[in-house]
């Protein structure tokens, strides 16, 4: 692994169901960052479609693909073409009734490298991912890839302590989020700025954790809800790119279109370990009870 590495990520808003204007899209903004001298580039969670888990609707299983299948061959070429790596996302469909929402990584000449399922699966107002997602049963690993290991994780997996843990004892030399979170429309201005203050919290207390870089995408734009009387999703944006001590290196804004370009220092991460030994100190003998869904 070279001692930096220039990572960049795509914040895209979606104005409907037609991949093949989504993927032209999101493959301008990748050819933007590779121009700028980018290795790695990520997009968001789901972007070849609306976010369509606002209801709950079986038509919508029709968006699903195999792996491989048509996203995977665009984007394979799309990482061939640019000699970059890239980390993607689609709703995968695994077999008849089986769907998962999924992260892929493409290295260079070499195709897909590997795949991430969601594990984490929301059932919330707007956000009804159960309906549609079987969790994930690829388990915690990183992926090899040329430029190393990338612990990719998706969306709601970025509240979860022990999924960073896990990917980072499994020796991920950084983190990344592919994400679709935003606001009711009817939260409160503040209630909204908990949120996204909260968001970004917990996943720089990844990188201070771990000691390992956190790069994150999210959507940005508003999608109205198909429900009527529902108010929609206002994404919120907010990307960012933070070293291993969560300290924020890039953030877009709450509601542009935009992306993010970092060079990342690769000793650092060694560096911090070596005065923040948080693996040396961890006492693994009295933390059973964290395989319990509650101590009573």
């Amino acid at each position: 692994m070279s001692k930096t590495l220039k990572v960049g990520l795509v914040q895209q808003a979606i104005a409907g169901n037609d991949k093949a204007t989504n993927w032209a899209n999101s493959a301008e903004q990748v050819k933007a960052l590779a121009a700028q001298g980018a290795e790695l580039v990520m997009l968001q969670e789901l972007h070849s479609t609306l976010y369509f888990c606002q209801e709950e609707n079986t038509d919508y299983f029709d968006l699903a693909e195999p792996i491989p299948g048509p996203a995977t061959d665009y984007f394979a070429k799309l990482a061939a073409e640019l000699n970059i790596v890239l980390i993607t996302s689609l709703f995968e469909k695994r077999g008849s009734g089986l769907y998962h929402n999924t992260a892929v990584v493409f290295d260079r000449q070499q195709g897909m490298v590997g795949k991430y399922r969601k594990m984490h699966i929301p059932d919330d107002p707007g956000f009804y991912e159960k309906f549609y997602f079987t969790p994930g049963d690829l388990g915690f690993e990183p992926i090899q890839t040329s430029v190393g290991k990338l612990g990719v994780l998706v969306c709601w997996d970025q509240w979860y302590p022990e999924a960073a843990r896990l990917m980072a004892m499994r020796g991920a030399d950084m983190l990344f989020y592919p994400t679709a979170i935003g606001w009711d429309k009817t939260d409160t201005p503040e209630e909204q700025q908990r949120q996204c203050n909260a968001w970004q919290t917990i996943q720089r207390s990844h990188a201070v954790a771990n000691s390992v870089p956190v790069i994150v995408a999210n959507r940005t734009g508003f999608e109205a809800s198909p429900v009527e009387g529902d108010p929609g999703i206002q994404f919120w944006g907010n990307s960012f790119i933070c070293g291993p001590q969560g300290e924020i290196l890039a953030q877009a804004s709450a509601e542009k279109e935009e992306t993010l370009l970092v060079e990342l220092d690769m000793e650092r991460t060694e560096k911090v370990k070596r005065i923040w030994p948080y693996f040396r100190d961890r006492r693994i003998d009295d933390y059973q009870d964290l395989t319990k869904r509650w101590r009573d």
